[in-house]
């Protein structure tokens, strides 16, 4: 083969390749829903509880950017499984304009609702420009409510024994981690909602035992082969996806999101979390 056939071959392969990758990353991983499976052991679990089914779902980022029929879709689907509690761990919209509050309306009325609770905290997405916007995470809490999700801003709800906290963002005008964990009931199996999991790096959690659910990191949404992820919006950098042992015996599960500020993935699908409660040995 003449060498000026060759490379024109080459760059016409690599043209190729280039956009065959961007396609897919455009338009098809975005897209490519996982269920994660993963048990959750806890302390104190009280035993009708054992075997029921908690659903984490995060990040669904609901405005222009992002096609939220996708999430529409999602959710239905997720009602298949006929979770028994689900929890949204925040950034519900990528806020711009009141037109955001108006699609989560219309995207919550297919939320997916647990058969004995249904809980979620903010992200800092949910508080507007700056992440400063009080109005702004008022009115999100408004229709997350009216769809029939407790929101818990640095407060709990107990059902059946299991304990559920939530802590307001750690980015947002709300964040009170210190009252959230007043809350915490050593006698009781405990699940607190961040959506931040740099929250668990502070000197808040007085010896809690049981599991932190946080979302915030989309697992980087982009990550290259065998190598990490080269952006997360954390501090803690070891904080991509994926279920983590941290001290004082917490577990952390970081969720890979559902939604995405771009519509743009690769190697990093969207996740929502299904989990087998256990009784902890």
């Amino acid at each position: 083969m003449k060498r000026r056939k060759f490379l024109k071959k080459s760059i016409l392969g690599t043209l190729g390749l280039g956009i065959g990758v961007g396609l897919y990353t455009w338009n098809i991983e975005p897209f490519w829903l996982e269920f994660t499976q993963q048990k959750m052991p806890l302390k104190n679990l009280p035993e009708e509880l054992d075997g029921k089914t908690l659903i984490q779902i995060s990040d669904l980022h609901i405005g222009d950017e992002f096609d939220y029929q996708y999430i529409i879709d999602s959710l239905e689907k997720t009602k298949e499984f006929n979770p028994d509690f689900v929890v949204y761990t925040g950034d519900f919209t990528s806020y711009h304009s009141p037109r955001q509050l108006r699609q989560l309306n219309l995207v919550m009325k297919h939320a997916t609702k647990g058969k004995l609770g249904t809980f979620g905290v903010l992200g800092n997405h949910d508080y507007g420009a700056n992440w400063s916007q009080k109005n702004v995470a008022d009115a999100t809490v408004n229709v997350l409510e009216k769809a029939g999700i407790t929101m818990l801003r640095n407060n709990s709800e107990e059902v059946s024994g299991l304990n559920f906290i939530g802590i307001d963002d750690f980015w947002g005008t709300n964040f009170k981690p210190e009252v959230a964990m007043q809350h915490f009931d050593s006698s009781k199996a405990n699940i607190t909602l961040c959506h931040n999991p740099d929250v668990c790096d502070l000197d808040i959690w007085n010896d809690f035992h049981g599991w932190i659910l946080s979302g915030h990191t989309h697992g980087g949404q982009v990550k290259p082969p065998f190598l990490p992820p080269p952006m997360l919006p954390v501090q803690n950098k070891n904080y991509t996806s994926g279920a983590f042992t941290l001290d004082q015996n917490r577990k952390l599960y970081i969720n890979r999101a559902l939604g995405c500020i771009k519509h743009i993935r690769f190697n990093v699908r969207p996740e929502i979390t299904i989990f087998t409660l256990e009784r902890e040995a």
